[in-house]
């Protein structure tokens, strides 16, 4: 119980961990819809460019990790808080 109650303290930060990784999948899609209709507009051209923008994929993990902890934490305050009434 203790860790949901840190989590649910640092959820400012969490949040915006989300916005920040959902805000990087705006030019990895394009990118991607490049990659896959291959017009060669931004893919190919640069392979860090490549690299990074393949490499926010990775950033959706600990974005779910995020995403379900503060769901368990909101449900845990949630239940418990109906208890005490």
């Amino acid at each position: 119980m203790k860790f949901f109650e840190w989590w649910e303290r640092r959820l400012t930060a969490s949040l915006g961990f989300l916005v920040f990784t959902h805000l990087m999948q705006i030019p990895h899609m394009i990118w991607n819809a490049d990659m896959y209709m291959e017009i060669g507009v931004i893919s190919r051209l640069n392979p860090i460019t490549d690299f990074i923008l393949y490499g926010v994929d990775l950033l959706e993990i600990p974005a779910i990790v995020a995403v379900t902890m503060s769901f368990i934490a909101r449900l845990k305050y949630h239940n418990g808080k109906q208890k005490l009434c």
